[in-house]
């Protein structure tokens, strides 16, 4: 445990997701007091319980790009497509899909961004893995992307090019090459790129290890409370909480930290404006399947290479020797948290399709809400008031930049290094 010095700031940190709880790790280990907040009883229970589970650099290119708003138009009214819209206007995705269109511009200079965040990422990760002793799964077998046609290979091509400008080295790889790194892979395949040095794993597990491994550093863990009303003065952040789903008029705390760090995901946008801050965060729904593989069968015939298709926008991973996390989809449709049937089908028909000896009669479905800000960047910054922090808005790629965010975040405040 570290030891507190008396003039120690305390510091609240608001969502025990992945980057809240790394955040909150971090701040620990610079010898901040910490307490970590989270309307559920558990760390990682939202949108990181359950994702692709990869920590993908090699796929840290940015959306921002006419193609893909020709798509979403395309797509709007196919209730499978990769990219779903819901036409229903609300000034909340029309400000937020001006502000995406607005960084087009952007797009190279933000995914070179990107990928150097997450290659930092990579080696604190391994690192906090390493000193806490955490098992998540891990598996150090690459991510390979694969085209079904010559145009979209000639697209990867590109981004492989802006990929590397970034510092990230990706292989161009033939099909019989695809076919000595994955051999259980079936089905139509152009090309595809490899990239050895990306790696998968559990996030759940990962978070709640990490999570335990602040309490062991001294972090109070405020779980299964709702974080009611926040305001920033002179005095300090002034936090108003009581107990998760009691009514609004029974008993609620009232406590000042020296400091707060907003890490609540799609809930950051409502914090943030009670602090009197703007973050434009949309919530964009992704689903995903956790096939179980209890038979030999499914456990021979099911892959360990993680899989990216550039096709339907899909993700794989291994996670140990008998499940299967398939991934995918960005649905435009507000806070929904409902699982659609539309949107998990194609996610089982893929992995019939690709792994057609695999069984996916035991699989379980899942759909959570990835925190997106509009030009794809983490909004990783102090607010208007000296004493708010933000660590949110990672989108899809939270697994993968979480653990360099919160090093940056924790410097910020601290004015330490790691």
């Amino acid at each position: 445990m570290n030891i507190l010095s008396k003039n120690a700031p305390h510091v609240a940190v608001i969502g025990a997701g992945i980057t809240g709880t790394t955040t909150a790790y971090q701040l620990a280990k610079r010898g901040c007091k910490v307490t970590l907040f989270d309307h559920h009883p558990y760390a990682a229970m939202e949108t990181s319980f359950a994702n692709g589970g990869q920590l993908s650099a090699s796929n840290a290119e940015v959306w921002n790009s006419w193609a893909t708003v020709l798509k979403g138009i395309k797509w709007m009214f196919t209730p499978g497509a990769p990219l779903l819209v819901n036409p229903k206007p609300s000034w909340h995705k029309f400000s937020w899909m001006a502000e995406f269109v607005a960084a087009i511009p952007k797009h190279e200079e933000n995914t070179i961004t990107t990928v150097r965040l997450a290659l930092a990422a990579r080696e604190h990760l391994r690192q906090m893995a390493k000193d806490e002793n955490i098992d998540y799964d891990r598996e150090e077998r690459g991510i390979l992307h694969f085209y079904k046609t010559k145009a979209e290979f000639d697209d990867g091509a590109r981004a492989t090019k802006l990929l590397a400008e970034g510092g990230l080295h990706r292989d161009a790889v033939t099909p019989e090459e695809i076919a000595t790194i994955e051999p259980a892979l079936k089905g139509q395949v152009y090309g595809g790129f490899y990239t050895p040095s990306d790696f998968t794993g559990d996030i759940h597990k990962f978070t709640n290890g990490l999570a335990k491994a602040c309490v062991k550093h001294g972090v109070e863990m405020r779980f299964g409370v709702d974080v009611t009303d926040i305001k920033a003065g002179n005095e300090g952040v002034m936090i108003t909480s009581q107990i998760a789903g009691t009514a609004h008029d029974r008993p609620h705390q009232l406590e000042v930290y020296d400091q707060v760090v907003v890490c609540s995901g799609v809930a950051s946008r409502d914090l943030a404006a009670k602090l009197g801050d703007r973050v434009n965060i949309y919530p964009v729904k992704g689903y995903s399947i956790t096939v179980q593989l209890p038979e030999e069968v499914d456990k021979a015939s099911a892959p360990w290479t993680s899989l990216l298709d550039d096709t339907s926008k899909i993700v794989t991973s291994r996670l140990g020797n008998d499940r299967f996390r398939v991934a995918g989809t960005a649905e435009f449709n507000g806070y929904n948290r409902d699982i659609s049937w539309s949107r998990i089908e194609p996610l089982i028909l893929w992995c019939r399709e690709h792994f057609p000896e695999m069984s996916t009669r035991n699989c379980v479905p899942w759909a959570g809400l990835r925190p997106m800000m509009p030009n794809m960047l983490p909004r990783v910054n102090g607010g208007k008031h000296p004493r708010v922090f933000y660590n949110t808005g990672h989108g899809h790629l939270g697994w993968t930049l979480s653990a360099a965010t919160a090093d940056k975040i924790a410097t910020l405040m601290t004015g330490q290094q790691s």
